[in-house]
């Protein structure tokens, strides 16, 4: 009993005001028993209000609930569920013990529930690094009703979630793309030029079918107008290929550009299948040590998320030399590579760019890079002094570096991207529905 009870403001601020009257006491004597009267008055309501705390053993009860795994990257719900056995209506302090890469060491909810009743309160947790998390204990502090005491109940629900790459992301693309209605999320609406020549289907012509599709023979036979329906052409390999490398560990918003494009990636391959295309994934730093044959299977997005999930790095130097031995050997088909990488510097793609002109001359390559906006936020800012002056400069030659990044790639042939990791995943899709709807692969 004694490690969980404990006194309330209230009753320092009282035996504080009656060490007040002491002191005047020895001055007036009437204060002395006034002083008397408040210790002992102070006395029998904490014992009073101490009885009504402890009058119940099980008063209290709680749980906690969660998912099995949280997203990275995303709001995850966790919900606290509070059960009040006491007869009267009672004020908590929940204090849960969250897991220590979230760094919160404040985490205090105040509650107040009715007698005989049940609460649910919910709360968010946005990880920013996949790996095991452990939740400890629930701490509930009970206020007494006579706010002099309370009363501290621990219950033991340690529990474990793993964070994966973003599945929630995943889900809600995949809900997107099989009913169209990717543009709410901002996918830009690709205009097709001419159409695919895999067939689908004969069906009854409607007002706005191209009437060069017209087939006369099914025509004839059916006396209506019958026009010949094609679709897409599936089965094309798509390889998300990761760099790992040092250039990936700069961070945004808490998460570092490879947790960015780990999470672009799962969300492409998601809309890549739902499009009966072929997802696959390569990873790469000094070595290439992941490779996923593309495929369409109903287990495939189960394996690419484990994989995925269990990405390590030591964030060395990526070989693109090494890569490109991988995809010439293990990819014999022409495919569409989606590379996620980073060039800081025009010097440094420079030294990449043979390896990525022979690339480009077997696949179709897709060079993801990222956009710094902590650059942008500097060429934006007012510049006061010649040390702003100087720092603005300097960032405004960086941002041009990019551009002229982006120049050198498209003129060496090769398909680019620059995107701020907020934008990644949206920025991505368009350009595979766009390669996609052009027919270039």
């Amino acid at each position: 009993m004694y490690k969980s009870l404990y006194l309330q403001k209230q009753a320092y601020y009282i035996a504080g005001l009656a060490a007040v009257l002491f002191v005047l006491s020895y001055f007036f004597d009437f204060f002395y028993t006034l002083a008397i009267l408040l210790l002992v008055l102070l006395g029998l309501t904490m014992i009073l209000d101490t009885i009504l705390l402890y009058g119940q053993r099980n008063a209290i009860l709680a749980h906690r609930q969660l998912a099995e795994r949280f997203s990275l990257g995303d709001d995850n719900s966790v919900t606290l569920h509070v059960v009040n056995g006491f007869g009267f209506k009672v004020k908590l302090d929940l204090i849960d013990e969250i897991p220590v890469q979230f760094q919160e060491r404040n985490w205090v909810k105040k509650m107040h529930i009715d007698k005989n009743e049940s609460k649910a309160l919910v709360y968010y947790l946005k990880p920013k690094k996949r790996g095991l998390y452990e939740f400890g204990n629930i701490n509930i502090m009970v206020n007494g009703p006579l706010r002099l005491t309370k009363r501290r109940f621990i219950f033991t629900t340690s529990q474990s979630v793993i964070v994966y790459p973003s599945y929630i992301q995943m889900r809600r693309y995949q809900l997107l793309a099989t009913s169209n209605h990717l543009q709410e999320t901002g996918m830009k609406r690709i205009r097709k030029l001419g159409h695919s020549m895999e067939f689908e289907q004969i069906k009854e012509y409607v007002r706005g079918d191209d009437y060069r599709t017209i087939n006369w023979k099914a025509t004839a036979r059916k006396r209506n107008l019958m026009v010949n329906s094609f679709t897409d052409e599936r089965s094309q390999q798509v390889y998300c290929v990761i760099n790992k490398g040092r250039l990936m560990k700069m961070p945004f918003d808490g998460m570092s550009l490879l947790d960015y494009a780990i999470n672009a990636s799962l969300v492409l391959a998601s809309v890549v299948i739902g499009k009966q295309d072929k997802a696959g994934l390569i990873t790469f730093a000094e070595k290439a040590d992941t490779f996923i044959p593309a495929d369409k299977k109903v287990t495939q997005m189960s394996v690419l998320m484990e994989s995925l999930y269990q990405q390590q790095t030591n964030f060395l130097e990526a070989d693109y030399e090494g890569l490109y031995a991988v995809l010439r050997s293990r990819v014999t088909h022409r495919s569409l590579l989606v590379l996620f990488t980073n060039f800081e510097t025009l010097e440094g793609l420079e030294r990449e760019l043979p390896s990525l002109r022979i690339m480009a001359k077997y696949h179709l390559l897709l060079v993801v890079i990222f956009e710094n906006t902590e650059v942008d936020t500097l060429i934006q800012a007012n510049a006061i002094t010649i040390e702003d002056i100087y720092i603005k400069t300097i960032a405004g030659k960086y941002a041009h570096e990019k551009k002229l990044i982006v120049r050198e790639l498209r003129r060496n042939g090769i398909l680019s991207i620059i995107s701020t990791p907020s934008r990644l995943t949206i920025n991505t899709l368009n350009k595979y529905l766009e390669v996609k709807g052009r027919n270039q692969v």
